[in-house]
């Protein structure tokens, strides 16, 4: 059953209150935290790039068997004499130069498929998951300053066109604890990744949802870990980064007040 409408706090560039606004029915759902997994590999899995190997990649050659009565193991080897490769095993799996037994195969279905009212309660539940104090401090988040989930910030903030007056409203705010740990959070990957253009990985940091830009895109966009997105751009993706529900959320009193209208059915 959905609760009883109340207010939410609206706070000013300089971190008091300024009014409030109604709390819209989406928080009143339970997060399903299943779907909203299901629903970000889903999204995860459609980006992916097919891959595999040549399907003659290792079969480009005279290999055939000698059958039985040479004394010599039954693998396909080369045809001819008197070069050095001559009577080389060859296609078979295991050898130099043979086939690979079970390759990646460029066909393969790789996308996970996921109903359209699953996605829809996907998408709500990680909307939801966005005022769970609990939630929010289980990603890590540091939000010990901050009182009061969903945080809604007065629409001036998408006016913002320095990066310096964001810092300012974010240190008004309490969000400065958890742009240090994203800063200080950066690690050298483990693995092949290194060489191939992803040295480093870094924590994820706040997002801060708006309805309009009027230059608040570009003065964020340089603060580490920090996204800016377009209510009607939202997904599991953002919301749930790496599949877990809760991320700490900035929302605009206009895109904050646009949630109403999700059709919430219980």
């Amino acid at each position: 059953m959905a609760k009883k409408a109340n207010t939410i706090k609206v706070l000013g560039l300089d971190g008091k209150e300024k009014g409030t606004v109604e709390l819209p029915s989406i928080f009143s759902v339970t997060p399903r935290l299943d779907l909203i997994h299901r629903s970000v590999v889903a999204t995860e899995s459609a980006q992916k790039q097919p891959q595999g190997r040549d399907p003659l990649a290792g079969k480009r050659n005279t290999a055939g068997s000698w059958g039985t009565g040479f004394a010599a193991a039954r693998v396909p080897r080369l045809t001819g004499s008197g070069y050095p490769s001559s009577r080389n095993a060859a296609f078979a799996p295991g050898v130099v130069g043979g086939r690979l037994a079970h390759p990646p195969r460029a066909e393969k279905v790789i996308t996970k498929r996921i109903n359209k009212k699953e996605r829809k309660l996907a998408l709500i539940s990680a909307i939801s998951a966005t005022d769970k104090r609990d939630l929010i401090e289980k990603r890590g988040h540091q939000i010990s300053e901050i009182k009061e989930f969903p945080m809604v910030i007065d629409d001036k903030l998408q006016t913002l066109k320095k990066t310096s007056q964001v810092m300012e409203v974010f240190e008004n705010i309490g969000l400065i604890p958890d742009i240090i740990r994203v800063k200080e959070g950066r690690q050298i990957r483990a693995g092949k990744g290194k060489r191939r253009g992803r040295k480093y990985r870094r924590r994820t940091g706040p997002l801060i949802v708006i309805k309009d830009d009027f230059g608040i895109f570009k003065a964020a966009r340089n603060i580490t870990g920090v996204e800016v997105i377009h209510v009607k751009n939202l997904s599991s993706k953002k919301l749930a980064p790496g599949t877990h529900a809760g991320r700490l959320v900035v929302w605009t009193q206009s895109a904050f007040q646009s949630l109403n209208k999700f059709e919430v059915n219980e």
